[in-house]
C-alpha cells in the first residue's frame, strides 16, 4: 500500500483537462460505455473552470503523476434544507488500485461535505461493480435499494423540454 504521504490530493486546474478527459475515456472504457463518451478537454476545461463552473475535481498523484480523480457538485436536499455534494466519477488506474488512493479521494470528498455544511454525500455506482460496492460499504456507505436513477438524454431531452409548450 502506498503511504498517505505518497499521495498528493489536489484540485484540478485548467491545464489538467487534457490528462482528465483521458482519464474519463479510462473510466468509460472500464465501465464498458466508451461509445457514451463525447465532448473534448476543451469543453471539460469551460465547465470546470468556465464562467459558470457545473462541478470540482480533485487529483490523485503519485510521485507527480495523475492516476485518480474524483470529480462532484453541489445538489440540494430540500428535506433536510441542506447542500450536499453528489460524486459523478471517482476513477483510480488500474495498477494503483489497492493502494488507498480511492479511500484517500472519498476522505477528501468527504473532508469538502463536511468543511461546506452539506447535509449529505452520495453517488451511484454500477451494480455489477462488486468491487466498488464492497469498498464503499466498508467506508461507511449505505446502498439505496428503493431507488432509482431517472435520466433523460439526447432527443428524449429535447421532446421534453418541448412538451406541452405553446
Amino acid at each position: 500500500m502506498i503511504s498517505y504521504n505518497e499521495i498528493g490530493l489536489r484540485a484540478a486546474k485548467p491545464e489538467d483537462c487534457e490528462q482528465l478527459f483521458a482519464l474519463i475515456k479510462a473510466l468509460a472504457e472500464y465501465e464498458k460505455l466508451s461509445h457514451v463518451v463525447s465532448g473534448s478537454p476543451a469543453e471539460l476545461q469551460e465547465h470546470l473552470f468556465g464562467t459558470t463552473r457545473f462541478a470540482e475535481v480533485v487529483l490523485a498523484e503519485v510521485n507527480g503523476q495523475v492516476v485518480a480523480f474524483a470529480l462532484f457538485f453541489h445538489n440540494y436536499s430540500t428535506f433536510l434544507t441542506k447542500p450536499g455534494i453528489y460524486l459523478e466519477d471517482i476513477f483510480v488506474l488500474p495498477e494503483y488500485r489497492s493502494k488507498g488512493i480511492g479511500k484517500a479521494l472519498l476522505t477528501k470528498v468527504a473532508h469538502i461535505a463536511v468543511e461546506r455544511n452539506c447535509g449529505r454525500f452520495e453517488w451511484s455506482v454500477l451494480d455489477w461493480n462488486e468491487s466498488a460496492i464492497g469498498f464503499y460499504r466498508q467506508m461507511g456507505a449505505d446502498l439505496l435499494p428503493e431507488w432509482r436513477i431517472c435520466r433523460v438524454t439526447g432527443e428524449a431531452l429535447s421532446l421534453m423540454a418541448n412538451t406541452g409548450l405553446a
